[in-house]
């Protein structure tokens, strides 16, 4: 049943001693506070490294070739390597098991006109494959296809700040848009979670690019991804006998490192993955030397107080109080200081996190935030801390005699 004048007890005891309540709540608040700042800042570098991945597949490889710098086989340095549809072709023969999807690239500039709206633009021709290496994500309509491959359609796929630069408000879908005095029909809107600059590109069927642009069969650059179920050691030596056999294709020395470029996003994902445990253990360890000191800084007071109100204790008890109900006014006095303490440190850290997140960005920390669990559950760590240091020494002062109890000084 509720004790009404139980709790107005408690409130008055409270107000009447607002010093030892403002000190026993800032110890929390501070350490609620500090607590959720800490762990924001963590989840915003967090952040911040998933963001620069996310428009890319996290197993992807990615090979581009350069120009020799040394002679081999008698062939002197300084010679293009180019790759050639036959080339796409025998990376799919050579290391069909091991490979998830995988693309070529044609990068190309184009002059994009539609009706009174005309901007420049990067293109990007390319293989189906290519949208589950780049994540892109379809907002309207669909991708390029095994079709369009076939029979060289003049089609495209426009990223979402495309379609509104170009297109206004109007549906882009079946529409006609003109790239450097072709006709191309737009045949879907794709979105990124990367930055603009993903949203501003064009795509078009590799076949296409080839027979318009040079009717050649050259290619810039193959993308692809390694089997998902590879661990480290196998993606690296993956993308090693990658290098290896391609070398040798295109009779490149072993040494030369800028004929033949490949760049194995295995090696940056596990060393973001170090960073981030790494990071996060850091910040673990601070944040429980924090809650550490606040349960400290709390039991200490919380010590204090019940042996400053053993006077009181004494009076009580010869006024007909049980030991059960003083140890409960101590106990529920301290739950209610510590969880108005940690819920307004938390409002006031989560504050600061929004008031400050946006400047943070040019220290490499994103949208920085806390999950509010992990602060409840510190906040009632130190609720527990505060109720078992007041409970221990209460429930030794209920049991004084309160004669004993009246002449403590």
């Amino acid at each position: 049943m509720f004790d009404l004048d139980l709790w107005r007890e408690i409130f008055q005891s409270i107000n009447k001693n607002r010093t030892r309540s403002i000190l026993s709540g800032f110890t929390v608040t501070f350490a609620i506070l500090l607590f959720t700042i800490l762990f924001g800042i963590a989840n915003g570098l967090k952040n911040t490294f998933k963001e620069a991945f996310a428009d890319d597949a996290t197993n992807a490889i990615f090979v581009r070739s350069g120009r020799t710098t040394k002679a081999h086989k008698g062939l002197q340095a300084g010679r293009r390597i180019q790759f050639k549809n036959e080339d796409f072709d025998y990376m799919i023969d050579e290391f069909d098991e091991k490979i998830e999807f995988i693309t070529a690239r044609i990068y190309k500039n184009v002059s994009a006109i539609y009706r009174n709206e005309h901007n420049t633009y990067n293109l990007r021709a390319v293989h189906p494959d290519h949208q589950y290496l780049e994540r892109t994500i379809m907002k309207e309509g669909r991708y390029i296809n095994q079709n369009d491959l076939n029979n060289k359609t003049k089609v495209v796929v426009i990223g979402r700040l495309v379609a509104k630069d170009l297109f206004i408000k109007e549906d882009p879908i079946g529409k006609y848009l003109n790239l450097n005095g072709i006709q191309y029909k737009v045949v879907g809107v794709f979105k990124d979670e990367g930055n603009d600059n993903e949203e501003r590109l064009i795509y078009m069927p590799v076949t296409t690019a080839q027979q318009i642009y040079g009717n050649n069969d050259y290619i810039d650059q193959i993308n692809l991804t390694y089997q998902p179920e590879m661990n480290f050691d196998q993606a690296i030596r993956f993308g090693n006998d990658i290098t290896r056999k391609l070398k040798n294709r295109f009779s490149v020395a072993n040494s030369d490192q800028r004929a033949i470029r490949v760049f194995n996003m295995a090696s940056q994902t596990q060393g973001v993955s170090k960073m981030n445990a790494v990071l996060g253990i850091i910040i673990l360890i601070i944040g429980l030397g924090t809650l550490i000191a606040g349960i400290v800084g709390i039991s200490n007071i919380m010590i204090f107080i019940v042996k400053e109100r053993t006077k009181e204790i004494g009076i009580r008890k010869s006024l007909g109080a049980t030991p059960g109900s003083i140890v409960s006014i101590i106990l529920i006095e301290s739950i209610i200081i510590t969880t108005v303490a940690g819920y307004l440190g938390l409002l006031i850290g989560v504050g600061i996190l929004e008031w400050i997140g946006p400047s943070l960005k040019d220290y490499f920390i994103t949208d920085p935030a806390v999950k509010p669990s992990i602060i409840i559950t510190a906040t009632l760590t130190l609720i527990g801390a505060g109720a078992l240091a007041g409970y221990l020494p209460a429930k030794k002062a209920s049991n004084i005699k309160p004669i004993v109890a009246l002449r403590n000084d």
